[in-house]
């Protein structure tokens, strides 16, 4: 009876630690958005995909911007393996000037914390005409 009880606990023990190592992994297609020379007042929105290469639903908690000037959103729903998403992110263009930016992403992946990158140059391009 003693061996009985024995194997059934290592069962379950091995089944609950092969469960556990099941993770979520975030593949981006880039890591970097580059808007380039960008017109000041133009449409900032932009989008970060990723696949989800691990063998567990991928939650996506929290993404932050380093600033106000640019506004991420998230998904809402899980992401399933080998399915993909979208990190929408809009950068604020009535600012002229460079845009050097983090947005980072908070999940539940095997890399919890990941930071994404925002550059480019906001031009206001009747001053560019004035100059003319």
């Amino acid at each position: 009876m003693k061996k009985l009880i024995a194997i059934a606990i290592f069962l379950v023990a091995g089944v609950t630690a092969a469960q556990a190592q099941k993770t979520a992994k975030m593949e981006f297609k880039s890591e970097t958005i580059d808007y380039g020379e960008i017109k000041k007042g133009s449409d900032g929105v932009r989008v970060f995909e990723f696949t989800n290469t691990g063998d567990a639903p991928l939650v996506i908690e929290d993404v932050k911007s380093s600033c106000g000037c640019t506004v991420p959103k998230k998904p809402e729903e899980p992401i399933l393996p080998g399915k993909t998403g979208q990190i929408e992110v809009k950068y604020d263009t009535k600012r002229v000037g460079p845009i050097r930016k983090t947005v980072t992403v908070y999940s539940n992946a095997e890399q919890s914390i990941k930071a994404l990158k925002i550059k480019g140059t906001v031009i206001d391009s009747n001053s560019a005409e004035d100059d003319s």
